[in-house]
C-alpha cells in the first residue's frame, strides 16, 4: 500500500501543469510565422464583414416586411371602404332610393350649412384675378382671419368682472338666467364700471387709447410682420444681381453673354449706342 500523496502536493503539481500549458501555448504563437498571423487576420476581417452583411440583410428584411404590412393594411382598408360603399348603393337602388340622398341623412343642418359656406367660400377665393385695391385688400383682410385666435380666456376675465360674476364662471359654462339674478349681473362697483365700459364701447365713450397689449400679442404681430416681408421676398421678380438699367437679354445665359461682350466692347460703341438712344444715328 502506496503513501497517499498530500493536499499540497497535488496543488503544486497543477498549478505546475498549468505553466507549463501556458508556457507551451505560448511558444505556439511565438512560432507563428507572419504569413500565418496574416491568413488569421483575414478570416477574422471575412468572419467580421459576413457577419455585419447578415445583420444588415435581416434589417433590410424587416423594413420591407413593415412596409409591406403597412401597404397591406392600408389596400384592405381601401377594399374594404370600396365594398362597404357598394354595399351601400346597392341596397339603396333596391329600395329604390336615391344613394346622395341617402348619404345626405348623415349630415346634421349644421354641418350641412357649414359646408356650404365653405364651398362658397372657396368658390369666391378662387378668383385670383386683380381687380382693385380694394378687392386685393378684402382677399387679404379674410386670410388674415383665418389665421387670427382670439384669446377667449382673457375675454371671459374681462367680461366676468364686467358682469360682476366670480372667476371662472363663463369658462365652466355659467348661466345668467339659472345662476344669478340680474341684479348680480350689473356693475356695483367702480372697478366693474369700467369693466364694463371697457368692454362694451361705443360713441359716447371717452375712453380711447388706454389698451396696453401683452408680450404675447406682440410677439403673435412682430411674426406676422415677419412672415409676410419673408413671402413678399420671396415672390419677387427682382435679381439680387441684376444691375439697374435696360434689359438687354432673354435668359440668364445670355445676360452672362452680353455682359463679357460689354466687358470688351463698350467703349468702342459708346458713341453708336449714343447715337441710337437720341434717334440721331445715320
Amino acid at each position: 500500500m502506496g503513501n497517499p500523496e498530500k493536499p499540497s502536493d497535488a496543488v503544486v503539481g497543477a498549478e505546475g501543469e498549468g505553466a507549463t500549458t501556458e508556457v507551451e501555448s505560448t511558444k505556439e504563437k511565438s512560432t507563428m510565422t507572419m504569413e500565418e498571423r496574416k491568413a488569421k487576420l483575414d478570416a477574422l476581417r471575412k468572419k467580421m464583414h459576413a457577419s455585419s452583411k447578415a445583420n444588415r440583410q435581416s434589417l433590410v428584411e424587416e423594413s420591407a416586411r413593415q412596409k409591406i404590412n403597412a401597404r397591406e393594411a392600408a389596400r384592405l382598408e381601401r377594399q374594404r371602404a370600396l365594398a362597404e360603399t357598394l354595399r351601400t348603393k346597392a341596397d339603396a337602388e333596391e329600395r329604390g332610393e336615391d344613394i346622395e340622398r341617402a348619404k345626405n341623412w348623415e349630415y346634421t343642418i349644421e354641418e350641412n350649412d357649414e359646408w356650404e359656406k365653405k364651398l362658397a367660400r372657396k368658390k369666391r377665393r378662387a378668383d385670383f384675378e386683380f381687380h382693385d385695391d380694394a378687392h386685393a385688400a378684402r382677399r387679404r383682410y379674410k386670410k388674415d382671419l383665418d389665421h387670427l385666435k382670439p384669446d377667449l380666456e382673457a375675454y371671459n376675465r374681462q367680461k366676468e368682472i364686467a358682469l360682476g360674476l366670480g372667476p371662472g364662471s363663463l369658462i365652466t359654462g355659467f348661466n345668467p338666467t339659472q345662476g344669478a339674478s340680474s341684479s348680480q349681473l350689473l356693475p356695483t362697483s367702480q372697478q366693474q364700471q369700467l369693466a364694463a365700459e371697457n368692454l362694451y364701447r361705443d360713441a359716447n365713450t371717452l375712453i380711447y387709447g388706454d389698451n396696453k397689449p401683452t408680450e404675447e400679442a406682440i410677439d403673435r404681430v412682430v411674426g406676422k410682420i415677419n412672415r409676410d416681408v419673408d413671402k413678399k421676398s420671396k415672390f419677387s421678380r427682382k435679381r439680387n444681381n441684376e444691375e439697374e438699367g435696360d434689359i438687354t437679354y432673354i435668359n440668364e445665359h445670355n445676360r452672362v453673354f452680353n455682359k463679357k461682350i460689354a466687358r470688351y466692347y463698350d467703349k468702342y460703341t459708346a458713341e453708336i449706342r449714343a447715337s441710337f438712344e437720341r434717334g440721331t444715328a445715320l
